[in-house]
């Protein structure tokens, strides 16, 4: 027997997003997102019980503003004192890990999916998940994207803005699209 289309998209092989155990687990991202973006702040507190249940590692100190979304969030390790500002969106087919002290602006995106270039197959719902690693006390400005396959050093700073595409090396500041490394004056 062949693998799963969970199994396949969490070992990074090609696999179809319409599969009806993947729509399941969105629907249940679904329904903890919605009870941390409508939920009272003071009943909310850092993060909805919903959401805190759904993510596979959360330290201590985390902090999500609403409105938050992700696709599936039992991809999603967060260290601690991780914040999110308002507007995050972290599609999570594959895992993503941001760790201690990493603050990420308003409207910060992460996709990890990569849909197939062939139209047909495209249509069929084929794609594959690339992991994004961020590493400690990083810090991303409002409205930056990072694609899959990423990761960012610890101490970087992404511009806000930046789409990234490419590994960032610690301690490095990149802007733009994509984003580049600042050079120094």
């Amino acid at each position: 027997m062949g693998l799963s289309e969970r199994q396949k998209m969490a070992t990074g092989e090609w696999y179809c997003c319409f599969d009806p155990e993947l729509d399941a687990l969105r629907w249940q991202a679904r329904e903890a997102v919605h009870a941390h973006n409508t939920m009272p702040p003071a009943e909310r507190g850092n993060l909805a019980p919903a959401l805190s249940a759904l993510f596979a590692e959360i330290g201590e100190s985390v902090f999500i503003e609403a409105p938050f979304h992700c696709s599936y969030g039992i991809n999603i390790s967060l260290g601690r004192r991780v914040y999110m500002n308002a507007g995050c969106t972290i599609l999570d087919s594959a895992t993503v890990r941001i760790g201690d002290g990493s603050m990420l602006g308003p409207g910060v995106h992460i996709y990890c999916a990569e849909h197939h270039k062939d139209a047909e197959l495209r249509g069929a719902g084929v794609e594959i998940a690339r992991p994004v690693t961020i590493g400690r006390s990083v810090w991303i400005g409002g409205g930056a994207i990072l694609v899959g396959g990423v990761s960012v050093g610890d101490g970087a700073i992404i511009g806000a803005g930046a789409v990234v595409t490419r590994d960032v090396a610690a301690g490095t500041t990149v802007v733009g699209n994509p984003a580049r490394p600042v050079r120094a004056r």
